[in-house]
């Protein structure tokens, strides 16, 4: 069976994806620049390992994009901190490349080739990191194999597993039963978890449930936001705030109305809105949205605010701090496909509401589950729980204690996943 997959995978898949990719790069900015990107990937690989002490041992982090990153960020920063070790970094994508190349806990910081048997091996031979460590899901077959014909532990960290996860299909299944077995170490972030990697034949001393990094992640940055002064005292003092982050078109149509509604009722509530993509296009939309019916203004003027119940973020990166502001939360995605971070949301203890689509994310179930979160299915639950949250003090209060204890239990992932890994370096 093993030949079987192995021919599969080189002879078939391998081509047919490579093939794909060159075709889609036509029309598609961002995977042209992917293709471009890995044009020089090993030259520049050869020069920039150089520059570092080969007398350290170099531990490999990858991740598909910037998302995945922020999960290994407190592993990096942590082993960077108290040992003498080399970090290289790679990426999938783009986006992830681009804005971490000067990350400054990272010695190398690279494309990972595409994976084909000769790119892998010729990766390996180059590198030949102490450690590799996948993050999430992001696990190509050459890779795993050419670490293991390297007798180079490699790690799944902050692995999930769900339910009805397609690679549970049949012959997928197959598939990834034997790809799992490459893997040295899978350290999942829940024990359902756990239950799901061992259908694949995952053993004990294989797979192991350690927690989550995200949650350390949110905390940590969560600290350092609150040292940070985006929004005038003056604006908000005295109001009740609902920061609304990464919102969609989807998710403008259920808020909108109940914002509009809750105006009517309560003066005294501000509105943060924060679109997932705050284009010129949508910022425009969502003022006429609300012409005739409330005062915006966006965030790059609020030196010239003037009582405008809605302040609309035209800027990226500062969502996490914007909801040090809020007294309740709502986070986006839920009405679309999938909800974003709740836990950005949460880690500030206070309530969190999102559309019904949840089932990529186990914070939100979990959250909804405790009572710190709140699913809303259509714009009539989202004005009445909006209107109860608002009008209750001891509401907000209590919900968002909820979120907050649930944060706060989840925190440690990262000292545990770093025990994983000296353990095996030593």
């Amino acid at each position: 069976m093993k030949k079987i997959w192995l021919l599969f995978y080189n002879i078939l898949f391998v081509p047919v994806f490579y093939i794909s990719l060159q075709i889609a790069g036509l029309v598609n900015k961002k995977i042209r620049k992917g293709l471009n990107g890995r044009r020089r990937i090993f030259e520049e690989l050869i020069l920039n390992a150089l520059s570092i002490d080969k007398t350290r041992r170099l531990i490999w982090f990858h991740s598909s994009s910037l998302g995945e990153f922020e999960q290994a960020k407190p592993l990096i920063q942590a082993i960077k901190t108290n040992k003498d070790i080399n970090i290289l970094i790679t990426f999938f994508s783009p986006s992830g490349y681009e804005n971490s190349k000067k990350y400054p806990y990272a010695d190398l910081v690279s494309y990972l080739p595409f994976d084909s048997q000769s790119n892998a091996e010729r990766f390996m031979q180059i590198v030949r990191p102490d450690l590799a460590v996948l993050m999430r899901y992001d696990i190509w077959p050459n890779i795993i194999w050419a670490a293991g014909k390297y007798k180079i532990p490699s790690f799944l960290v902050d692995a999930t597993m769900r339910r009805k996860s397609p690679r549970k299909l049949p012959l997928i299944k197959s598939f990834h039963k034997f790809l799992f077995k490459g893997i040295t170490r899978i350290l999942t972030v829940s024990e359902s978890d756990t239950k799901g990697f061992k259908e694949f034949g995952c053993g004990d001393n294989q797979v192991k449930a350690v927690g989550d990094t995200r949650f350390d992640r949110v905390y940590e940055r969560s600290i350092k936001a609150k040292e940070k002064n985006l929004i005038n005292e003056q604006i908000y003092q005295g109001k009740k705030i609902l920061v609304a982050g990464s919102i969609w078109e989807t998710d403008d149509e259920n808020i909108f109305p109940a914002i509009v509604k809750i105006n009517k009722y309560d003066k005294d509530v501000l509105f943060i809105l924060a679109p997932h993509e705050p284009t010129l296009i949508n910022l425009e939309k969502i003022e006429n949205e609300f012409s005739g019916h409330m005062k915006t203004i966006r965030f790059s003027h609020l030196n010239s605010y003037n009582n405008e119940q809605i302040i609309i973020i035209d800027s990226i990166g500062i969502l996490l701090t914007l909801y040090t502001y809020a007294d309740v939360a709502y986070v986006g995605g839920g009405f679309k496909q999938n909800v974003h971070n709740v836990l950005e949301a949460a880690v500030y203890g206070v309530p969190v509401l999102f559309g019904p689509k949840i089932e990529n994310s186990q914070e939100a179930q979990e959250l909804a589950k405790r009572g710190g979160g709140i699913i809303v299915n259509n714009k009539k639950e989202v004005y009445r729980t909006l209107r109860k949250l608002f009008s209750s003090e001891e509401l907000r209060i209590s919900k968002g204690e909820i979120a907050h204890q649930y944060v706060q239990q989840n925190l440690g992932a990262t000292q545990k996943i770093l025990k994983e890994f000296y353990d095996v370096l030593s």
